[in-house]
């Protein structure tokens, strides 16, 4: 067991005055001990004193023990933040070395290269002139008259002359104006080619001298007057040069 002075040597200056008015109180207690009847003619016995709970050895003891851990926790705390501090700087250190590392690496990466100019569109091309209209198709009245009219607007286009009246004035000795007419009694219709339509054509004449952009029916107005119109241009010079048979 540790000695009463030693353990009042280590206590601090408050603790020390603790202990000595402890002390001292013990003292007291004692002396009135000693002499129990010294005032007992005038006063009523004093009520027993219960004895000190500490001694001045043991209370050093308790408050050393509790120094003890006080310093034990400072230094624990201390130690930890020690240690927190250092995790903290290994970490900002490490980040630093990692943003370093980063910035090299981008350096050191080779620039793109700029994207060339986007290519000037090419100009739009001048819209195409728009056509011209064609013109409306010519009508004709479906007779005498309107046939001979178009036959003569087909043989000018062709280049083939011929009038008006040097076609009607064969047509109607011809056929009376008939395009079904059909000879069934001269020479060539005793050699199986009679002579057919407006003109009175046989089928060899007609196809020999067809024009073309007309029928190739015979009986058709149109391509009948055309054709005989062509084949006496061919052998008389024009349809107006014709006055018999031909």
């Amino acid at each position: 067991m540790r000695s009463t002075v030693s353990a009042y040597a280590r206590l601090p200056k408050i603790h020390k005055f603790s202990v000595a008015g402890i002390a001292a109180t013990g003292a007291a207690v004692v002396a009135v001990a000693v002499a129990p009847h010294a005032f007992a003619a005038d006063a009523a016995p004093a009520a027993a004193v219960k004895p000190v709970a500490w001694s001045a050895e043991a209370f050093g003891e308790t408050q050393q023990a509790e120094l003890d851990k006080h310093v034990d926790a400072a230094a624990k705390a201390g130690a930890e933040a020690a240690a927190k501090v250092k995790v903290d700087q290994e970490r900002t250190e490490k980040q630093a070395a990692n943003r370093s590392t980063e910035r090299k690496a981008i350096a050191a990466k080779p620039a793109t290269p700029a994207k060339p100019a986007a290519k000037p569109a090419a100009p739009a091309k001048p819209a195409a002139p728009a056509k011209p209209a064609a013109p409306a198709k010519k009508a004709y009245a479906e007779n005498l008259e309107g046939w001979i009219s178009e036959s003569l607007d087909i043989l000018r286009a062709k280049g083939i002359p011929a009038s008006y009246d040097g076609i009607k004035r064969n047509i109607m000795r011809e056929s009376t104006g008939n395009p079904r007419a059909i000879n069934d009694w001269d020479i060539n219709a005793v050699n199986g080619v009679p002579s057919k339509g407006l003109l009175q054509m046989i089928d060899p004449t007609f196809k020999a001298y067809h024009v073309e952009g007309t029928s190739w029916d015979i009986y058709d107005p149109v391509a009948n007057i055309t054709a005989a119109c062509n084949y006496a241009a061919d052998k008389y010079g024009s349809m107006d040069n014709v006055n018999s048979a031909y």
